[in-house]
């Protein structure tokens, strides 16, 4: 049988979601809880790949087996042999023509900046910060260029590899609560760093170091060097994922899309 799994975990504690060699990533972690419930080894596919230090909320897999469990097996059973940063919050039956990758038409991510003089403690590894007040109304000008259609060279990783630089960027928003700045994007895809190149030039723009225009400028030229050094991944969240209405998912297919709830 063919099982979907909703799943939350702390990046900061992992070495990013792709199994490596170490072992020490989400993805190892999860499929040798898995597979003690299981009762053989499992193997994972993710909706979308993070890397070190970024965290998700609504991270979708799916993974075929043999062993017939129960939801609750696949859930407080895994979650009780997983360490404390990760943990299994659904588990749902869904035929083979399932797939958490290929099948998701759209992915998610929210950054949470701290703006304030002095940088956060408690908050360490769980948001970014910025040490300067930063011009958010700006910053939402810059933001709303990137909606639609674009080639996001600019905002692309060198080791990047996407098969075209072309997204369609749903939602691109910032806004400000007390000191914390949040960046949400909803797009059909993502490149490799391309949020966390997003949220840099952004506090660009919203320090006085750039106009607003500078962003449109960027998708422009789509030379990654003319843009902003990439942001730290400390504050950066999957959160979402939708899929067709008619897989049997939380939420009716369609996973926190908007708005991604992170609370501080």
């Amino acid at each position: 049988m063919r099982i979907a799994l909703g799943i939350e975990y702390a990046g900061n504690e992992f070495k990013g979601w792709q199994s490596q060699h170490h072992g020490n990533t989400v993805q190892d972690t999860v499929e040798r809880a898995l597979g003690m419930i299981a009762g053989e080894s499992v193997r994972l596919h993710a909706a979308g790949r993070t890397d070190a230090g970024v965290h998700a909320t609504a991270q979708v897999v799916h993974f075929d087996t043999g062993a017939h469990r129960s939801t609750t097996a696949w859930v407080r059973g895994t979650n009780a042999r997983l360490p404390a940063g990760v943990a299994v919050r659904w588990a749902v039956e869904v035929d083979e023509g399932f797939h958490a990758r290929y099948l998701a038409y759209e992915r998610s991510y929210r950054y949470l900046l701290y703006d304030a003089p002095v940088r956060p403690a408690v908050l360490a590894g769980r948001v970014g910060w910025f040490h300067l007040p930063l011009d958010v109304e700006s910053m939402a000008v810059a933001a709303a260029q990137l909606v639609g259609e674009h080639d996001f060279s600019s905002f692309r990783a060198a080791s990047c590899q996407g098969k075209t630089p072309i997204r369609i960027m749903h939602e691109a928003r910032v806004a400000r609560e007390g000191s914390i700045v949040t960046f949400d994007f909803r797009a059909n895809g993502f490149l490799h760093h391309m949020v966390r190149n997003l949220v840099g030039a952004l506090v660009m723009v919203g320090k006085g170091g750039r106009l607003p225009q500078w962003i449109g400028e960027l998708l422009v030229c789509r030379e990654r060097a003319k843009g902003a050094p990439t942001f730290v991944p400390d504050g950066l969240y999957f959160c979402g994922v939708s899929y067709p209405p008619h897989w049997p998912l939380p939420e009716g297919g369609r996973i926190m899309t908007r708005p991604c709830f992170v609370m501080v």
